[in-house]
């Protein structure tokens, strides 16, 4: 099976986009599939790490400068490029052979490069968390929960025969996540260790924050492990800043974040796809939304007795951090049924179910229009 993945990343776009289709890959290549990247040098592309992991990679030119147009979608900008013109370079990077299927992972995308690029393709699958624009694909993804408004926010933004999955099922975990849910200690509800991540940039720098609220006394007793992405702009900074407290380990760029979070008992980050990996071991969050498409998620979740959510990034301080966390150490009864529920949300199997489908085989309860949202 031949795969093309029209995806970027940048220091404005992160690194998750990425980070997921890169877990989608290599589920399709585990069963035989030829995965090929479309990419456009923004500053914070994630190229080299793309053709680390194994997968050639379509470059496409990026144009210092370029201003949009027009103001649809609402994140054209991140496009670099008209969509005319990014759909005309993608056809060079799918070459003479149709791919079987194409993935189109990009919020500045929507149905018109899509319908562009359908007789360059079989068949398109579009991987979305916004429900902001419409697309003209065979089969959408998009993992986040919203309670009982998950299986309504597509009517009408997708054509009639396309095929949904839609909920944190089909979260594309990397399979450290189901490996590591298999032999997870029972979470007690007691805090003694703490991770802290947010996510592959960390462009307003709120780890320097979590670790000036963990550097009071009161948290002396903490074992914190700092985790940096990429992308993130002062990790001298945030190195000196842990130096400064005791138990305090700082690591960046790890492949996966399944064994600091099974090591965990509390998480401080950000709510994009890491939200998920969470979920799936059951690890109690105080969360900050890094983007503005987090939020509403969040909020859901935080209703739910799922996440303790500060609010978005503009709004924390180091000392709402730190009132949070004296809250979190006062109510292990608490955080043992959140750590319970979250584990119900996803068991981390949604790159082996999209691959599958992905194959031509049979998938548990696919439906013609929407695929399980609740949590599983």
């Amino acid at each position: 099976m031949n795969v093309l993945i029209r995806v970027d990343a940048s220091f404005e776009i992160g690194t998750g986009h990425v980070m997921r289709c890169l877990v989608l890959a290599e589920a399709l290549r585990e069963k035989g599939g030829y995965c090929r990247f479309v990419c456009r040098t923004h500053p914070g592309h994630l190229i080299d790490r793309i053709r680390q992991r194994g997968f050639e990679v379509h470059v496409l030119p990026h144009r210092a400068g370029w201003q949009p147009t027009e103001n649809t979608p609402v994140h054209i900008a991140w496009l670099g490029a008209d969509w005319i013109t990014d759909a005309e370079e993608t056809k060079v990077g799918a070459g003479e052979t149709a791919p079987d299927w194409l993935i189109v992972d990009h919020y500045a995308i929507d149905a018109r490069w899509e319908n562009a690029l359908r007789a360059s393709a079989r068949r398109i699958l579009v991987i979305d968390d916004l429900a902001d624009r419409p697309h003209d694909c065979d089969l959408l993804l998009d993992q986040n929960w919203f309670g009982d408004a998950t299986p309504r926010r597509y009517p009408g933004l997708v054509p009639e025969g396309c095929r949904l999955f839609l909920g944190p099922r089909y979260a594309l975990l990397h399979p450290d996540y189901a490996a590591w849910r298999k032999k997870l200690r029972e979470r007690d509800g007691a805090v003694r260790r703490v991770l802290v991540f947010m996510g592959g940039g960390d462009p307003g720098n709120l780890t320097a924050k979590a670790l000036l609220a963990l550097s009071s006394d009161e948290f002396d007793s903490l074992e914190i492990e700092v985790v940096l992405g990429p992308n993130h702009p002062d990790p001298a900074g945030i190195a000196e800043l842990a130096a400064r407290r005791a138990n305090t380990r700082v690591v960046r760029d790890l492949p996966s974040l399944a064994a600091p979070m099974a090591w965990a008992d509390l998480m401080i980050g950000g709510g994009g796809t890491v939200t998920w990996e969470r979920m799936c071991l059951g690890l109690p969050a105080i969360v900050i939304s890094l983007a503005a498409n987090q939020t509403p998620i969040q909020r859901t979740l935080a209703e739910e007795g799922l996440v303790f959510f500060l609010g978005r990034q503009d709004q924390v301080e180091a000392e709402h951090i730190a009132a949070a966390l004296r809250n979190c150490l006062a109510k292990p009864g608490l955080l043992r049924a959140m750590s319970a529920k979250a584990m119900q949300m996803t068991e981390g199997a949604g790159s082996e179910i999209v691959s599958r489908y992905l194959h031509g085989e049979r998938v548990g309860d696919v439906g013609e229009r929407d695929v399980a949202s609740a949590p599983c």
